[in-house]
């Protein structure tokens, strides 16, 4: 048992290969192509239409996590089990602590920041899928609602199929969005149509969230868009990793900072990335006419 563990903290992927095989309650992980760098992480509770329980929120940024230190993931496939992507925030499940009830001589502010605690664990959860260093693509199709559309903000590129609906219904539930909704989507769609959104709790088809930038394609059905994607990915892990995750993290950077501290950002990561071997073997190969073999994490 002791090499065991021994051998799995000085292999940190054979570490995370191994907590991946553990598997998981609510989401199904699997690499679908072993030929491919590409990972899909699924949301898994098809029955509960992948309403995100509190076990969800715990796995989700464990998933991620070991992603990002698997030298074999170089591009994740964010999907969902059954007729509709996320149906949001599962609400009167056991451990959610935004149904909890506390006791009639409890301290109210003591409640409070509990569920502040709460809160911000959540967001933490779904920020995990930004934090992942491998670039995630959305695969969104049927219903995508309320804390579904925070996860999907989280993702780097949106896909999703053409019976795709997307509501952010806080609004109507007396609550204000806080998983990172309000904070990613002006970012994504502008302003203006994040409002609308936000203030309406209106449904928008998957061409209107096409027409604001929401998502950046729209397939036929649910069968184009999960080749459409799983193409779309195994692109972006052909590339040079060091050159994804660096593009990657420059863009999150550069989203949240004004443009001349991007590009200082920008300046001084590439002071030491334009050093790679990837960059060689990109241009010997462009200069030899072939395809480049970028080296492995």
């Amino acid at each position: 048992m002791a090499g065991g563990g021994d051998r799995g903290s000085s292999d940190p992927a054979a570490a995370a290969e191994a907590e991946l095989r553990r598997g998981f309650e609510t989401l199904a992980v699997a690499r679908p192509d072993p030929s491919a760098g590409v990972y899909e992480v699924r949301l898994n509770r098809p029955a509960q239409r992948n309403a995100l329980s509190p076990a969800a929120f715990a796995e989700i940024p464990r998933a991620m996590s070991l992603l990002d230190r698997l030298p074999s993931a170089r591009a994740v496939v964010l999907s969902a089990a059954g007729p509709h992507f996320c149906a949001g925030i599962e609400l009167g499940g056991p451990g959610n602590p935004l149904t909890a009830t506390y006791s009639k001589g409890s301290d109210p502010v003591a409640a409070a920041e509990g569920l502040r605690r709460a809160i911000l664990e959540m967001q933490d959860a779904l920020t995990a899928i930004e934090r992942c260093r491998k670039p995630v693509i959305a695969a969104v199709h049927g219903a995508c609602v309320g804390g579904g559309v925070d996860v999907v903000a989280a993702c780097d590129i949106r896909c999703c199929s053409r019976d795709a609906t997307f509501v952010l219904k806080e609004v109507d539930m007396a609550i204000v969005a806080d998983l990172g909704g309000l904070q990613r989507l002006p970012r994504i769609v502008g302003y203006g149509n994040a409002a609308d959104l936000a203030l309406t709790g209106r449904k928008i088809t998957a061409m209107e969230a096409k027409e604001m930038g929401l998502v950046s394609r729209v397939f036929d059905s649910k069968k184009e868009l999960d080749a459409g994607v799983a193409k779309i990915a195994k692109e972006i892990a052909e590339k040079s990793a060091w050159a994804v995750m660096g593009t990657k993290a420059v863009l999150l950077r550069s989203r949240d900072v004004t443009v001349e501290q991007g590009l200082e950002h920008v300046a001084t990561w590439n002071a030491a990335m334009l050093r790679s071997n990837d960059l060689k073997e990109a241009i010997r190969a462009f200069l030899e006419k072939r395809k480049p073999v970028f080296s492995k994490l």
